[in-house]
Parts: structure tokens; C-alpha cells; sequence
């Protein structure tokens, strides 16, 4: 599994917000659980918001604003923009302070649930380019609020693209990456996508409607 995979992956495990030991995690990764005490000192660099030790346990602690300010969903988008468009500038010295800028609210913002919309940066092992979030931010949100259905052109971690009709339920911010929630027609089941693993999306004119069993509400993680 590629490492950062993994750290994806620990992150869905601890999103209900209980204790789990690292050896209950190791196991459910198959990794050994020196694996995974490393991988929680990354999470934790990187800004996400853990607490916890060795012997113990980790879990992921209420998400909280960033002080003295309170920013909207919107205001946090634009600034993950704004970080990303300069972090591929040419210029040096602005990607310098793009990256000094993202570690100072590392410090200070852990990563948050949007109720309508995994850190800033994964330290060492970065997610691929943020901009990618970015792509189909707008059509996904767009479909969100419309209950419209959506095709996605994704890839997997095996590296292979498939095409999905979704519905696009929710959208969650861990910083530089972005997750989309839904119900996957294809699987008939509930999926978490990466939004800088879409190829494509495309809006349908299929609109859907609750049912029981795939809402929102109903996903466990």
C-alpha cells in the first residue's frame, strides 16, 4: 500500500471520533503497529487534529477555527487556492512563504469537517497537486445542492479508471485533500472518492431523491 494510502486510510478510520490503539488499526491495515505510531506522528505534523499516545490510543478531537477569525466554507476554499496556485509559482521566494504561510495554519488549524463542502500538506509524503482538488469543486458542490446525479471518471489506488454514476452527498475538507461521500451506483454502496483522484465529472440530468439505506445520514464510516 502506498504510504500515502495509508495515512488516507487511518484518517477513515478514526473520522467517528473514538479511541482506537494502534494495534487495532495495525491489524486493520496489515501493517505492524511501529507502522502506525510513525504514521500518527505524520498526521499529526501535518496538522490533523489527533490526540492520544502510545499504549493508549488515538483518536480525531473536534475540529476548531482558525483564531481570532472564524472562516466560511468559501473563505477556506479560496485560501487552499490561493496556497496552491503559489506553491507552483516559479518564483522562489513566493513558494517559499506559500509553504512557511501553510505551516503556520498547520499550527493553528487542524483539519475540519464542512457539512457542505486529510492537513494541509501530508509532510513528507504529499497528496498529489492540491490544485487537483479543485477541478470539479464547483460542478460537485453545484450537484450537491441540486440532489443531481453525476458520472466520474476516477482512478484507483491499482492505478485503474473506471467510470461511476454517483449520488454526491457530502463533501469533507482534511486540507489538501478533499473527499467526496456518496452512493455509488456501480457498487451499490456507499463510496469515499478523493477529489484529486477524479479524471472527469459530469453532471446528468438525473435527479434523485432520498431513499432509506442511502442518504447521508445512513453512511457509516
Amino acid at each position: 500500500m502506498r504510504r500515502t494510502d495509508q495515512l488516507f486510510d487511518i484518517i477513515q478510520i478514526l473520522r467517528d471520533g473514538k479511541l482506537y490503539r494502534a494495534q487495532d488499526i495495525a491489524e486493520r491495515l496489515e501493517v505492524s503497529t511501529r507502522t502506525i505510531y510513525r504514521d500518527m506522528d505524520t498526521l499529526s505534523a501535518s496538522g490533523v487534529p489527533i490526540e492520544g499516545e502510545r499504549g493508549v490510543g488515538y483518536m480525531i478531537t473536534q475540529a476548531i477555527s482558525l483564531p481570532p477569525i472564524t472562516l466560511t466554507a468559501s473563505e477556506l476554499e479560496a485560501l487552499n487556492l490561493g496556497l496552491a496556485i503559489v506553491g507552483q509559482a516559479a518564483d522562489d521566494a513566493l513558494k517559499t512563504a506559500a509553504e512557511t504561510l501553510a505551516d503556520k495554519i498547520d499550527a493553528v488549524l487542524p483539519a475540519q469537517t464542512i457539512a457542505e463542502a486529510e492537513a494541509w500538506k501530508f509532510a513528507v509524503y504529499p497528496f498529489a497537486d492540491p490544485t487537483r482538488n479543485l477541478t470539479h469543486m464547483p460542478l460537485l458542490r453545484s450537484a450537491i445542492k441540486a440532489r443531481q446525479k453525476v458520472r466520474l471518471t476516477y482512478t484507483s489506488r491499482e492505478n485503474a479508471v473506471t467510470s461511476r454514476v454517483i449520488r454526491p452527498l457530502h463533501m469533507e475538507y482534511w486540507g489538501r485533500v478533499w473527499t467526496l461521500t456518496s452512493w455509488c451506483e456501480l457498487r451499490n454502496g456507499f463510496r469515499v472518492f478523493r477529489l484529486d483522484l477524479i479524471e472527469s465529472a459530469e453532471a446528468l440530468p438525473d435527479l434523485f431523491v432520498d431513499e432509506p439505506g442511502k442518504t447521508l445520514a445512513d453512511y457509516v464510516p
